[in-house]
């Protein structure tokens, strides 16, 4: 199943999926419908986050890769609206200029296991085009 998720700096070596924490854990939203997606990087820009780009992406790749993260995944089924949080992490593992954040050692290796992981997925999909 082909399902949207939100990418920051989509194709830098900072590049972020988008997460919501929920306690100590990450969750990745998969939305069914494109349009959903964009509504909700939207309303996330209205909350002063830099713009997220929509990738189309298989859900298993997503699932994997959240299997390997440590992350839960929900998915968002079509013409639900999905409400971003009230409150946002001060610390993200990407940086809006690009490049990678070096705020701790456990970032760091987390921001490049998931940009290789990305980039695998992103070929993946590339692939089939």
């Amino acid at each position: 199943m082909r399902v949207y998720i939100l990418l920051f700096n989509a194709g830098t070596d900072s590049e972020g999926i988008h997460t919501v924490q929920i306690g100590d854990r990450n969750k990745v939203l998969m939305f069914e419908e494109e349009d959903d997606a964009a509504r909700y990087a939207m309303m996330l820009e209205a909350q002063d986050f830099p713009k997220a780009t929509v990738e189309a992406i298989a859900s298993e790749e997503v699932e994997d890769f959240c299997r390997e993260a440590g992350y839960d995944w929900e998915i968002v089924e079509g013409g639900k609206l999905a409400i971003p949080p009230e409150e946002n992490v001060e610390k993200t593992d990407w940086n809006l200029e690009g490049e990678p954040s070096t705020t701790s050692a456990a970032a760091t290796d987390e921001s490049e296991m998931s940009t290789e992981e990305l980039d695998r997925i992103r070929r993946k999909l590339e692939g089939l085009l």
